[in-house]
């Protein structure tokens, strides 16, 4: 009975000192308090809490990744899309994360939807499709600066879609599709010209060369009549119109 009586009270001081062993990995951090007031930052390693006396919470330090929903906004020149984002961050101050704010990660959360709607209504769609990589950073750099008092660094913000209206989406494709015929007619008009001016060069060359007009007739004539299947209509040269005449004045 005696022994018993020494052996429990062994027994409870060890599992009461025991409840309050805790691990804190190498991702982790764990905030102290005593009677409810700040203590210390518990580092990665085995770490005693007192119970009854202290309390702790574990803060994982790891970026996280906030998938920022689907968000109804209009742009500058009033066109109502919807986009979403994806958001990466962590926290860098324990103590500001637990003491500051009550639930970080739900704050960073609403304050990138909100972040968003706002950066989006003050550009045009067309900076927008074009400048995703600018409205990007303009959002990271709002969203890191609010955070920055509880302690979180947000480490990059990426636009992932942007949808548009289906009207505009065929207005934008009529839009596309006239601007190819634009720069096909542009294209096929500086083909033509050039043409025109080899042709015009072409054809001053031939008229200084005595006898060129004619080697190029025969020519053309040697190249038809390798296909069998060809009519050729052989043209007298000038020159020998012009003799003909000549004698027949004679």
């Amino acid at each position: 009975m005696e022994y018993f009586m020494f052996v429990v009270p062994i027994a409870i001081v060890f599992f009461f000192f025991a409840s309050g062993v805790k691990v804190v990995r190498e991702y982790e951090r764990g905030v102290k308090f005593t009677f409810g007031k700040f203590t210390r930052i518990m580092p990665p390693g085995l770490r005693l809490v007192v119970p009854a006396f202290q309390t702790w919470q574990k803060v994982d330090i790891r970026i996280k990744t906030i998938d920022v929903p689907d968000q109804d906004a209009i742009t500058r020149d009033n066109v109502s899309i919807k986009v979403n984002a994806v958001l990466y961050y962590k926290v860098s101050d324990s103590q500001k994360a637990i003491i500051e704010v009550q639930n970080f990660n739900y704050a960073v959360s609403q304050l990138a939807q909100t972040t968003m709607r706002d950066v989006v209504g003050e550009v045009t769609l067309d900076e927008l499709l074009s400048k995703r990589d600018a409205i990007s950073a303009k959002i990271r750099l709002i969203v890191d600066k609010a955070t920055d008092p509880w302690g979180i660094k947000v480490e990059s913000v990426e636009l992932k879609h942007v949808e548009l209206p289906e009207q505009l989406k065929r207005t934008i494709g009529k839009e596309a599709e006239a601007e190819r015929e634009k720069r096909a007619v542009i294209i096929k008009a500086e083909g033509e010209l050039i043409a025109a001016t080899n042709m015009a060069k072409a054809a001053q060359m031939l008229a200084e060369a005595p006898g060129a007009l004619h080697l190029r007739t025969l020519q053309s004539i040697n190249d038809m009549s390798s296909d069998q299947s060809n009519t050729v209509v052989f043209c007298l040269p000038l020159e020998l119109l012009r003799a003909m005449e000549g004698f027949h004045k004679k």
